[in-house]
């Protein structure tokens, strides 16, 4: 009967919330798809601030970018250093202009 079974969180449209172990394997998953499918990915990390934990953002030479959360910097770091991409603290480097150039073809579209 399980009366003191903890039960998942359900999420919009009745799918369990993934565990954290989960929710990882996902994360690297999307990532390393995305390295797999773009020329030229850079790893940009992304401090933690007061509305978003510490993420990091995959760039591809076309400018085009994907961004998730992650535990921790150094997580990061280990993330791209495993995917064989260069990793950048976005704190020292800026954004490349190639990002800021896509958002803004990307804007225009719409």
């Amino acid at each position: 009967m399980g009366l003191f079974r903890r039960r998942r969180a359900e999420t919009p449209g009745n799918a369990p919330e993934p565990s954290p172990r989960e929710a990882q394997q996902a994360t690297v998953a999307h990532l390393a798809e995305f390295v797999r499918t773009r020329v030229g990915v850079e790893a940009y990390v992304e401090p933690v601030t007061s509305v978003t934990q510490t993420t990091v953002v995959l760039i591809a030479t076309t400018g085009e970018w994907t961004r998730r959360r992650v535990p921790d910097a150094r997580t990061a770091h280990r993330i791209a250093q495993d995917l064989g991409i260069p990793c950048y603290d976005v704190q020292l480097t800026g954004y490349p202009q190639r990002m800021r150039d896509w958002n803004a073809r990307q804007r225009a579209r719409r």
